[in-house]
């Protein structure tokens, strides 16, 4: 048996107990020390505390504590912190109720017997007070992460719903999380409380780490609501109470940021609301919605997919589909050709099929669809209509189009590189319509010439539709360097931040992994103006942007980069093919993925011709990179 230290300042403190050799004896003292710790007023009972944090975030499945007590020593140390304030401002005593409900939630988000455990013990009661908050922003986080995990479970789902305002407290803080940790943490740097610099710093402190850490909290605070939301969202008699158009309207733009990039987000909610008919009814009537579903569907991130469920099952709704229509054609139309997407397999021909069916069902009739609409369907049908019949098609016919093709889209490089960039872009529509469908990699480059074109000819949307279709093309999807890379900048175009910064960083990744020798050869890979758009999109689409400006912290964009961080420079308008122009200037247009076996052609041209085409921007030349 280890002897417990007689130096010890503390009678029966935990951590003695814990030396304990015999494992009867340390349970017995172990419950003691539970049964007891809440009405004890004596100094440095934090230490024990903060312990037991450490066990539960390491140790969060081990049933060690839980049938001796733990959960009602935390629920009554709560209770104690929410109602004894003198006690409370003793000693380090104010750590004790965050420690406590970050305890609960810790042991509660792996085990369901846990869960039930917590919900006997009574955790629910203060967990409440601490979310309406009672206490501060900081408690209100964990009380959230606890009960988010309270409420995943079937069995103990049913008490946290009993508590009605739950659900209602969750919603303005979702809406409110930003602008509460802005204004009583973020915006003030001489009123910070000490203990949450502490909390949020663990001990590495200064006022840029505590900075950035109010960021990831704060994303935490609001995902952890929608969490917490999303679980009454599966319940269709709460979806009345979640779909009111304030927090609809909102959602779409709750995406946690950088710091929080794995969280479903805004948009996991709304596929757990579209997913319910109860729910489709009150998202097709916010306009706004439907336009952020769009962006998000043609996007490169996680979202994607949860995206497009949304969109189809609006459209496959009678009741919805001749609302949203109109809108999610276009974006649905630019995924029609993507394969494999996550583990949606082929995700292309049930969107296909999903349009194919609103052509039929809405083609006449009071909700008819408009004729562009329909239109866009049908080249998308006809372009499987074409593919089935190319099978049929002798390969030496094939060969003849793809040659012609070939021809067609060097007449388009050759109208690109003397300043004609209409003419160019007829001619790779022209190269479209003779290329196979099956020649998916030149089909990608010919997407992705046009969509340069396009950015040239200030045709942002038809950009992004044309680099969407090279994403979806290209294998792996969404992974094709200069398409991300000309979406990015059709996005920024438009004033898209968000969804311009997510293409950017995919294209610095791609960069940064690339196995070019031109780039390979770089101490550094990343080409200086996609580091420009990112901190011009950063600076943009900055977590705290809206609150900084209902503040008074930003009155216009030139101003938030004294907010967000200084040197903060406009992107400039460069093409991807800069990172292959060479030391002379000039950037080289060669066939470095085609199957067209030309691979030896090496064209070079002034990428002068068409500089300052763009009302200033200095635009490089287009790279054919085909």
């Amino acid at each position: 048996m280890v002897k417990i230290s007689s130096d010890c300042p503390y009678p029966g403190c935990f951590f003695c107990v814990m030396k304990e050799g015999n494992p009867n004896k340390r349970r017995t003292s172990i419950m003691k020390f539970f049964r007891e710790l809440p009405s004890q007023d004596d100094d440095g009972q934090v230490l024990p505390i903060s312990g037991l944090w450490n066990t539960a975030m390491t140790h969060p499945n081990d049933p060690d504590f839980i049938d001796l007590g733990i959960f009602e020593c935390m629920t009554a140390l709560i209770w104690k912190g929410l109602k004894n304030r003198r006690w409370l401002s003793h000693d380090q005593n104010i750590y004790i109720p965050y420690y406590a409900a970050h305890i609960i939630g810790s042991y509660t988000m792996n085990m369901e017997e846990f869960a039930e455990s917590a919900v006997h013990a009574g955790v629910i009661p203060p967990l409440v007070e601490l979310l309406r908050g009672r206490l501060t922003w900081v408690e209100q986080r964990v009380a959230l992460r606890a009960l988010g995990h309270l409420a995943t479970y079937t069995s103990t789902f049913p008490a946290v719903a009993n508590h009605g305002e739950i659900l209602e407290l969750a919603i303005q803080l979702a809406m409110s999380s930003l602008e509460i940790v802005y204004s009583h943490f973020y915006q003030y740097v001489d009123r910070r409380l000490s203990y949450h610099c502490d909390l949020l710093t663990r001990g590495m402190g200064g006022v840029e780490m505590e900075s950035k850490k109010a960021e990831e909290w704060a994303s935490q605070l609001q995902c952890w609501s929608l969490n917490l939301i999303n679980c009454f969202a599966f319940k269709p008699e709460f979806l009345s109470v979640i779909c009111k158009s304030e927090f609809l309207t909102k959602l779409p733009g709750m995406w946690g940021g950088l710091v929080n990039e794995n969280s479903p987000a805004g948009i996991g909610l709304l596929r757990t609301i579209c997913h319910h008919k109860l729910g489709r009814g009150p998202v097709s009537n916010c306009p706004g919605i439907i336009e952020a579903l769009c962006n998000i569907a043609r996007s490169s991130d996680d979202w994607q997919t949860m995206a497009i469920d949304c969109l189809l099952w609006l459209i496959q709704d009678p009741s919805t589909c001749h609302k949203v229509i109109d809108k999610a054609v276009p974006a649905l139309v630019d995924l029609g050709e993507i394969s494999t997407l996550g583990d949606h397999r082929k995700l292309g021909d049930s969107i296909v099929s999903a349009l194919q069916d609103c052509l039929q069902s809405h083609g006449t009739g009071r909700h008819a669809i408009s004729s562009r609409t329909k239109e866009q369907i049908e080249e998308l049908l006809n372009s499987r209509q074409r593919l089935k019949w190319e099978k049929s098609i002798p390969k030496e016919d094939l060969r003849i189009k793809q040659a012609a093709a070939l021809v067609v889209k060097l007449e388009g490089n050759s109208l690109f590189s003397s300043g004609n960039i209409s003419g160019a872009a007829a001619k790779y529509s022209e190269a479209l319509a003779l290329c196979p469908m099956k020649s998916k990699k030149e089909r990608v480059v010919l997407y992705s010439n046009r969509a340069q074109c396009r950015l040239l000819l200030q045709q942002p949307w038809e950009a992004i539709s044309d680099a969407t279709h090279a994403l979806c093309l290209h294998n792996p999807p969404n992974r094709h360097a200069k398409s991300l890379w000309r979406r990015a900048q059709a996005y920024d175009m438009i004033g898209l931040a968000k969804e311009s910064l997510l293409d950017a960083i995919l294209f610095i990744n791609d960069c940064s992994q690339t196995n070019d020798p031109d780039l390979s050869m770089r101490q550094n890979k990343v080409p200086d103006y996609a580091e420009r758009l990112v901190k011009k999109q950063m600076r943009a689409a900055w977590l705290f942007r809206d609150a900084a400006i209902k503040h008074g912290a930003v009155h216009c964009e030139g101003d938030a980069g004294d907010i967000y961080g200084q040197d903060c420079d406009d992107s400039e308008w460069e093409t991807a093919s800069e990172s292959d122009i060479g030391n002379d200037g000039r950037a080289e247009m060669g066939d470095d993925d085609s199957e067209w076996k030309d691979d030896e052609r090496k064209d070079k041209y002034d990428k002068s011709l068409v500089k300052d085409i763009m009302h200033g921007y200095n635009v490089q030349l287009a790279e054919d990179e085909n």
